[in-house]
């Protein structure tokens, strides 16, 4: 499966599967064999972080 490579698709796309499938962002993209860094700054370049309380960006 391939992930959004819009920012702001990626970022709805995520927290949608974090929301519903995750309980880490580590498990996500263990999961779905994904870089986290990459992941992280794409969503860092439209001011979203990863908030591991609340297991989504924001």
């Amino acid at each position: 499966m391939s992930v959004p490579k819009d920012p702001m698709m990626l970022l709805s796309f995520l927290n949608m599967k974090l929301r519903d499938f995750y309980s880490s962002l580590d498990d996500l993209c263990t999961d779905m064999n994904l870089d986290k860094d990459s992941i992280t700054s794409s969503l860092k370049s439209i001011d979203y972080e990863y908030d591991k309380d609340l297991n989504k960006f924001v």
